[in-house]
């Protein structure tokens, strides 16, 4: 709750600068946020018509800063490294840092392997002195390092900013969990329902068999009482 109410308070204050920032002034805004060494949600900034404003002019390249800090990772930088302005050291270490989180995402056990090739990094010592200092210090992820299995087991990680469609995706998935679950609660329901009529026909079936040996029981005694 801490780390979230950190990233609104910083939120309100980069919006309020981004209201009437434009040009030069929106794009050295851009820099002073993707620096920022306590800000990780960049979606609302992202929304603001200045900055929007700047597709299509001279500082077009500081909105794709902007949006490459919002969804990318290290990976997207390097692959598209003349798209952008060259980065700082503090900007470099906050687009590791969320690369961390986006592939904490969909693996809970993060091989060190797997994290050096993704944040170009050389040594394990590296990579774990990233891991505590620069990230479970500063609250964005909490986990343990198995360094037997070279391995980062994560046990908490903050949300990145939705990228453009992944909402819909995550409703239809939802939705696609609901219907599943209402099947299974459906096949349960019909599950108890057959393990109750087959109770009964075995509570029918044991009264009639524990009938039937009372008969026989009747059956044997009764000449015996006859011939006395």
């Amino acid at each position: 709750m801490e780390l979230e109410q950190q990233q609104a308070e910083l939120v309100e204050q980069f919006l309020a600068l981004g209201k009437t920032a434009r040009g030069r002034a929106a794009a050295e805004l851009i820099l002073h946020a993707t620096s920022h060494p306590s800000l990780f949600a960049f979606s609302e900034l992202l929304s603001l018509a200045h900055i929007l404003e700047l597709q299509g002019t001279d500082h077009s390249i500081f909105l794709d800063l902007l949006r490459l800090f919002a969804y990318g990772t290290w990976a997207d930088y390097k692959k598209n490294i003349a798209n952008f302005p060259p980065l700082q050291p503090q900007q470099e270490l906050k687009l590791k840092q969320l690369t961390v989180l986006t592939l904490a995402e969909t693996k809970k056990v993060l091989p060190y392997d797997l994290l050096m090739q993704q944040l170009d990094i050389s040594n394990v010592r590296e990579l774990e002195d990233l891991l505590i200092n620069d990230c479970m210090y500063s609250g964005i992820v909490r986990g343990k390092l198995d360094q037997c299995r070279r391995c980062f087991e994560v046990q908490f990680a903050a949300g990145r900013d939705l990228r453009p469609g992944q909402l819909e995706i995550m409703i239809q998935t939802l939705t696609n969990w609901l219907a599943t679950s209402d099947n299974l609660l459906l096949t349960i329901q019909e599950r108890i329902k057959w393990a109750d009529s087959m109770s009964e026909q075995e509570r029918r079936h044991r009264k009639e068999v524990e009938d039937k040996a009372e008969e026989v029981r009747k059956s044997i005694k009764k000449p015996l009482y006859t011939n006395m």
